[in-house]
């Protein structure tokens, strides 16, 4: 009888998720379907001399999970309908994609419960080393290379201050990183680990020193494969202060610094780099932005918005190269680089199916070894789930919804707020939700859940400035997340209008009645930014909240009515 893992070998493997050199589409891979090995999904026609490997926004998962792709990632202006803001169905077509084949389910939403229970969790570090290391034989000398977002976001990674993450990524043997959620940690604890703790460069050519304006870490980093020299450059995420508590970071300034970038290709191209790389954690629309502005660069390795795309993006010379997140996928890059430039590429994004890769076991053993003195805190069993819970989506997620409904009920408010944070693992329809699951949503070093007073005039204000950030037209004012999730409250948003007119029908729901703007609502929420925040944190006041109902059922929420898009 053929196993669970055998099936999965051969469906996976015959459609893996391949970008030809050039060629776009590559669907017709489905077509072959034939019981294939571990090695025939990770085989790939080498290109050239010269190999890039690329994980980022990982957010602290060192085990398989599952993970639901977003319904809703709307672009505006110039980028509406492109790539990477179509979904489902489309997202399907555009890239001639089988329904309901494993490429379907790890790239999209569409039938996710179904499919979820088919071909089962993505990801795992110890998998990923796997991949890496299979490239690695093939390839000697490629570099790997981590977009940030690593050492944040799931229990274990909170209980070590980021060291289970620091200690994994140096086994899987990083070349460099960059960074965003890692500055939550504290500047003192950043410090402690770049300095003491790290086995490889942490670039970040946009981080200065606020007070004398100088360069704050290593702005780049020059490689050599294969004769070939490689210059990469960190750009790690421009809004910290904004986006994040600034006082946890009050040293630094950040921003995009689009001619520090210029400047710092001129430099190394100077210096005989033969491919300019930016591992950046700009967010999609940024890096293609800045990619069309800043001539000279080779390859941007992109982050920060959870993209992932079977195929790179070309804005000109520059290749955009989105590897989703939490650890789903592997992507490997091979340039052909000759006289002095990149003459040709072939890439390849690879799923990372745990049931087909097995795992490395020295990883494994780190793995568990970091996870033991949690185990027990890890499986305990809070509730179970009535509907899948999830996170991404530009407006809503059954995750978000669920936690304001427990800070309604258990902070007695009118009105909750949750942050739009694209991180956090999802919880298949039926079953439990364990500690880990809620702590993978949660699990941050700023959660504490605030309950305070707004008139309704300040939350219109809060609505208009967060919706600027996700839906301004020019992708450099693009500041931070998903739209904040709202519980007891509806809206309509029109995303096509300007900032101060996209918010309208503010209702009360338990009413029915429009918001009052000289009315004052209590309003409970959490991940405030500013400092000295009280309350409890957040996974005490969901922990409650679950085992008080014993099986969640989160709706459909309905309560959002988007136009414009």
């Amino acid at each position: 009888m053929i196993s669970r893992r055998e099936f999965l070998q051969a469906s996976v493997a015959a459609s893996a998720i391949l970008g030809a050199s050039g060629t776009g589409r590559w669907g017709r891979l489905a077509a072959q379907q034939r019981l294939m090995t571990q090695d025939d999904l990770l085989n790939m026609e080498a290109v050239g001399n010269v190999t890039l490997i690329h994980i980022t926004d990982i957010h602290a998962q060192l085990k398989p999970i599952y993970f639901r792709e977003p319904q809703i990632n709307l672009g505006v202006g110039e980028v509406n309908g492109l790539p990477p803001h179509v979904t489902g169905a489309d997202f399907l077509d555009l890239y001639n994609i089988q329904p309901g084949s494993p490429e379907a389910y790890a790239l999209t939403y569409a039938d996710f419960e179904a499919l979820a229970a088919q071909y089962g969790r993505l990801g795992g570090l110890d998998r990923a080393a796997t991949v890496i290391n299979h490239i690695r034989s093939e390839r000697p000398g490629a570099l790997l290379l981590d977009g940030g977002d690593t050492w944040q976001g799931s229990l274990t990674a909170l209980r070590t201050n980021g060291g289970d993450m620091v200690r994994a990524m140096n086994a899987l043997g990083v070349d460099a990183m960059t960074a965003h959620w890692e500055f939550t940690l504290g500047i003192d604890r950043v410090t402690e680990i770049v300095e003491s703790e790290l086995n490889f460069p942490f670039l970040g050519a946009n981080i200065f020193d606020s007070m004398w304006d100088e360069p704050a870490y290593e702005p780049y980093r020059m490689f050599e494969q294969n004769g070939v020299n490689i210059a990469v450059i960190g750009q790690a995420f421009p809004y910290m202060p904004i986006a994040n508590p600034g006082w946890m970071f009050p040293d630094l300034s950040f921003g995009i610094r689009e001619a520090r970038v210029a400047e710092m290709v001129e430099e190394v191209r100077g210096a005989g780099a033969e491919v300019v790389v930016l591992l950046s954690h700009n967010g999609f629309d940024v890096d293609r932005k800045l990619a069309g502005r800043v001539p000279g660069i080779d390859v941007i390795l992109t982050g920060h918005t959870h993209d992932a795309l079977p195929e790179p993006v070309i804005v000109g010379n520059t290749l955009v190269i989105a590897t989703g997140s939490h650890g789903k996928f592997v992507s490997r890059l091979d340039l052909d680089v000759r006289d002095g430039g990149v003459q040709g590429y072939g890439y390849r994004l690879i799923p990372i199916f745990s049931d087909v890769i097995a795992p490395d076991a020295d990883m494994a053993a780190l793995i568990d070894a970091e996870r033991a003195p949690y185990e027990a805190e890890l499986g305990e069993v809070l509730g179970q789930t009535a509907n899948t819970l999830y996170r991404r989506g530009n407006f809503n997620g059954t995750w978000d919804d669920l936690l304001c409904q427990a800070m309604l009920e258990e902070r007695d408010a009118d009105i909750a707020l949750s942050p739009g944070f694209r991180w956090g693992t999802s919880v298949p329809a039926g079953q439990d939700i364990t500690k880990e699951d809620l702590f993978s949503a949660t699990a941050m070093s700023y959660p504490n859940c605030y309950r305070t007073e707004m008139t309704g005039e300040f939350l219109h204000v809060i609505m208009e400035d967060v919706a600027d950030n996700l839906f301004n037209t020019d992708p450099y004012y693009q500041q931070g997340g998903d739209m904040v999730r709202v519980g007891g409250m509806g809206y309509r948003i029109d995303i096509s209008q300007p900032q101060g007119s996209r918010i309208s029908d503010m209702t009360l729901l338990r009413t029915g009645e429009l918001l009052d703007p000289a009315a004052t609502y209590t309003v409970a929420g959490w991940a405030s930014v500013n400092e000295g925040t009280e309350g409890p944190p957040i996974w005490e006041v969901a922990e409650a909240y679950i085992r008080r109902m014993g099986t969640v059922d989160i709706p459909p929420n309905q309560s959002v009515i988007v136009t414009g898009g």
